[in-house]
C-alpha cells in the first residue's frame, strides 16, 4: 500500500473489542539504547528500538504483550522497545528526514516502509539507511523467492520483507456476478458509480497496466500514457465512484459497493464477518507490496541484523503471522502453521499460491518518483 494512513483501521476496528491500543507519538529521544552508525561489531547492543505500523505483531490477547519480543528478550539477552508510531509512509518519512538529512540519529534500528510508495527507494538513495550485516542473517535462506530481488534493492543490501499483501478486485456475490479482470470493473455498466480504485499509484496502476498487456515493473511514458487514459475513462463516465484508502472496507462490508480494488489482508477479515465478499488476483495480473524492515543511519546494524534473522526463523514467524494475517515472506511458516492453525496456513490470502506471487508486480520505483507522473495522478484522483 502506498501513503495512506487509514491502511491498518480495519484491524483496528477488528481489535477493539479487545484492548484499546493508544499510539505513542514519535520519540524524540529514546533511553536506554547507545546505537552507533553503521556498528561493525559483533556486540549486542542492550536495547533495540523498533518502529511498527500498529497491530502489526503478534499479541498475547490475556497480557497484551508481544510472545515473540519476550522470547527475543530471552535468547539474546537484547529489551526491545517496540513503537507503534508509523500510520502512513509519506507522514513517518517527514518526521526522520530532516534528522538524517542533517546525519543525525532517529533514535531507531528498524523503521518499516511500503515498498510502493516512493520511499524505501528513496531512503536508499539518499544514503539514509545502512547496509544489512547479512553475516548476522543466514535465515535470509528463508526468504521468498518471489521477494528476494525488487528493482529498488535487487539483492537485498538494504531491506528485508516484514510483511506483504496483494492487491486485487473484491466483489459483494448478493450484488453482483463475479467480478475476476480489471476491463469487467470498469467497463461493466451494472456496476457504474458502485465500485472504487485505490488512491496510491503504487496500488492502481499495476492492475490497469497488466490489464492493458504492459509491465508495471518497466514503466514507460507510452504504457503510463496508456494507463491513465483507461482509468479516466472510467471516471468521467461515472463508473468509479471514489479513488480511497482503506476506507472502502467498511463500504464494501456495508454493501454501499459491488465491487472495488483491495488489499488481501482486508478481505481476510471482513470474509469473517459476511461470507458474501471475495477477494481475487484479476486474470491478468495484479499488484503486490511488501512492508520492509530497514536499518536508518545511525542504527545498530548488527542488533538490527540479529532481530531480523530471528524474525526469519520458520517458528517465529509463523507466530506472528498467526496474529497478522498478511502475507508471510518466511518460507517454512507456512508448515509449522499446519500443525498449529490450519485454516491460516490454508488460506491462499496469507499463503498465495506460487503462481498467484507470479502474478502480481510491485511497479517500478522510477515511476512512484517521476514528478510528471505523481502531478497527472493527483490531477485524476483529486477532479
Amino acid at each position: 500500500m502506498t501513503d495512506v494512513y487509514t491502511r491498518r483501521q480495519l484491524l483496528e476496528r477488528a481489535a477493539a473489542g479487545g484492548a484499546v491500543l493508544t499510539l505513542p507519538g514519535f520519540l524524540a529521544a529514546c533511553g536506554g539504547t547507545s546505537s552507533k552508525s553503521g556498528s561493525s561489531s559483533h556486540k549486542l547492543a542492550k536495547t533495540l528500538n523498533f518502529s511498527n505500523w500498529t497491530l502489526y505483531i503478534d499479541v498475547n490477547n490475556k497480557t497484551k504483550r508481544h510472545p515473540s519480543l519476550d522470547q527475543f528478550q530471552k535468547q539474546f539477552g537484547v529489551r526491545v522497545n517496540y513503537t507503534e508510531d508509523i500510520n502512513d509512509n509519506a507522514t513517518y518519512f517527514g518526521k526522520i528526514q530532516g534528522p538524517l538529512s542533517r546525519g543525525q540519529s532517529i533514535d531507531r534500528d528498524i523503521i518499516v516502509m511500503t515498498d510502493n510508495s516512493r520511499y524505501p527507494s528513496l531512503l536508499i538513495k539518499k544514503g539514509w539507511v545502512e547496509k544489512l550485516d547479512k553475516s548476522a542473517i543466514p535465515n535470509i535462506k528463508n526468504l521468498q523467492p518471489a521477494l528476494q530481488h525488487p528493482g529498488w534493492d535487487p539483492n537485498r543490501d538494504y531491506s528485508l520483507p516484514w510483511q506483504s499483501g496483494l492487491t486485487g478486485i473484491a466483489y459483494n456475490d448478493k450484488l453482483t456476478e463475479p467480478i475476476l479482470t480489471v476491463p469487467d470493473l470498469l467497463e461493466n455498466p451494472k456496476l457504474k458509480g458502485k465500485i472504487t480504485l485505490l488512491q496510491g499509484i503504487g496500488d492502481t496502476m499495476p492492475l490497469i497496466m497488466r490489464a492493458n498487456g504492459d509491465d508495471p515493473t518497466k514503466v514507460t511514458d507510452a504504457s503510463w500514457s496508456r494507463a491513465i487514459k483507461v482509468v479516466e475513462k472510467a471516471v468521467h463516465s461515472g463508473q468509479v465512484r471514489q479513488f480511497t484508502g482503506n476506507d472502502y472496507a467498511p463500504l464494501l462490508a456495508k454493501g454501499d459497493l459491488k465491487a472495488c480494488f483491495a488489499w488481501s489482508g482486508d478481505v481476510v477479515q471482513l470474509q469473517a464477518d459476511n461470507s458474501h465478499l471475495h477477494w481475487n488476483l484479476p486474470k491478468d495480473g495484479g499488484g503486490i507490496w511488501t512492508d520492509n524492515m530497514l536499518i536508518p543511519n545511525g542504527g545498530n546494524v548488527y542488533t538490527a541484523s540479529v532481530y531480523m534473522n530471528y524474525v526469519y526463523e520458520p517458528k517465529v514467524a509463523a507466530e506472528i503471522e498467526d496474529y497478522v494475517n498478511y502475507i508471510c515472506p518466511v518460507v517454512g511458516a507456512k508448515q509449522v502453521l499446519l500443525k498449529k492453525d490450519p485454516a491460516i496456513a490454508k488460506n491462499t490470502l496469507i499463503f498465495p499460491t506460487k503462481q498467484m506471487l507470479d502474478n502480481a508486480d510491485n511497479i517500478d520505483a522510477n515511476a512512484l518518483n517521476n514528478e510528471k507522473y505523481i502531478t497527472q495522478w493527483q490531477n485524476l484522483i483529486t477532479s
